[in-house]
């Protein structure tokens, strides 16, 4: 760990100006007494979908080569100084719930064996004293996050099952309104939680699981918040006064969170980050559609090369406007004045927005290059230690607090 930090800090440093070498020391610092925790990372299922069997023996050390394109692999991981990781063991919400269940255990599965592979890097975690043994013992604490409420397949059981395999927090929805709750991506079904929506938050607070509210519907977000006793977490969202998507969060909900204690962690993926780019993105696929909609209404039907064609002359009159560090910073600022410095984080969902990333986001080697871009912006060094991890180990040790008053 200290030789990567001092690689890091000499990274950041290069021949640059005296200030930035300030920063790079800083982060640096900052990062040696609090682990970097990231809340949304789908390297587990990106490994399944594309290695298949051979997601259990390929090499994780460095896969900045491979021909399939990783955000992730142990060498950037070190390079980024983190120090603990939510990965998230997700699942398509459109299979039925049983094999949703099944391919749940089998990420969970995924995720437990990296330590017992690389057992000097990766440690299993469950706490945020499980984190900070880690992170003072050089290793990576792995955690896991369930990102969709279809996946407990309407049982309490397997919740508590999920929970007894060591998952440490549960994504009420994905992109589909389930029978217990709305999502920001769906039609409203239930105009937010519904009864049995309510026991499972309650229940994720009986069992010390955070309550993850990325994905969810704005009136789900403040069912959950209304009902939970214990912190909650947005696993992987921005600020919707940013960029108005409906996965982002509102100042209103944001106020909330605050008077929880929960936090929101940023994410990375250029749709929630930009405004402009959300736009272009939905003008991108209204275009794809006018070209070549099925069965008989686009332009180039039965054409495929002529739709390519054409939609390659859309791109280059249409290019995608860029998305950038500096903006997914103005997130972090936003949501800190607006809910406060202790309940911001950063949820990157790196290998899961696909090959676009904001620039100087490209990998999990360049948490340093945002943290020494708030610093440059005046926040302290003990405000970046909170965004860093300090919040979402507060929270945890919250939830770990309502379990043992619930014990009973």
């Amino acid at each position: 760990m200290k030789v990567a930090l001092l690689a890091t800090a000499a990274l950041l440093a290069g021949a640059a100006p005296v200030a930035a070498q300030d920063h790079a020391a800083r982060v640096a610092r900052v990062l040696k007494a609090t682990p970097l925790i990231d809340g949304h990372n789908d390297w587990p299922e990106v490994l399944r979908e594309r290695e298949g069997e051979g997601r259990w023996t390929l090499d994780l050390n460095d896969l900045s080569r491979s021909k399939i394109a990783y955000n992730t692999d142990i060498a950037r991981l070190r390079r980024g100084m983190v120090g603990a990781q939510f990965w998230s063991v997700w699942v398509s919400p459109d299979l039925p719930g049983k094999d949703q269940v099944e391919e749940t255990i089998e990420q969970i599965d995924l995720v437990r064996s990296l330590p017992e592979r690389y057992p000097a890097t990766f440690t299993l975690a469950r706490t945020a004293a499980d984190v900070r043994r880690a992170h003072a013992a050089g290793k990576i604490a792995c955690m896991i996050g369930v990102e969709g409420g279809g996946q407990i397949d309407n049982s309490l059981s397997v919740l508590r099952a999920y929970a007894a395999l060591g998952a440490g927090y549960l994504t009420l929805t994905h992109t589909r309104a389930i029978e217990w709750a709305d999502s920001a991506t769906d039609d409203p079904k239930h105009d937010g939680l519904t009864d049995f929506g309510r026991k499972v938050v309650l229940e994720l607070n009986r069992l010390g699981m955070l309550v993850d509210l990325s994905h969810v519907s704005e009136k789900t977000m403040r069912d959950a918040l209304a009902v939970s006793r214990a912190p909650v977490m947005f696993s992987h969202s921005s600020a919707r006064a940013i960029d108005d998507h409906p996965r982002n969060v509102s100042d209103a909900v944001l106020k909330l969170v605050a008077k929880n204690g929960g936090v929101v962690m940023v994410n990375y993926a250029p749709g929630y980050v930009s405004d402009a780019y959300r736009r272009w993105s939905a003008d991108s696929a209204a275009e794809k559609t006018r070209l070549n909609a099925p069965p008989y209404n686009g332009l180039d039907i039965g054409q495929p090369e002529k739709a390519a064609a054409d939609y390659a002359a859309w791109l280059k009159a249409h290019p995608a406007p860029p998305v950038t560090l500096a903006q997914v910073a103005d997130h972090i600022d936003h949501i800190a004045k607006v809910a406060g410095v202790d309940h911001v984080g950063i949820g990157s969902d790196f290998d899961g927005v696909g090959a676009t990333l904001p620039q100087g986001l490209t990998d999990v080697s360049t948490y340093p290059a945002l943290l020494a871009e708030l610093m440059r912006r005046g926040w302290s060094d003990a405000d970046v230690a909170k965004l860093a991890g300090g919040n979402i180990l507060r929270v945890m040790e919250g939830a770990e607090r309502v379990k043992a008053a619930m014990k009973r």
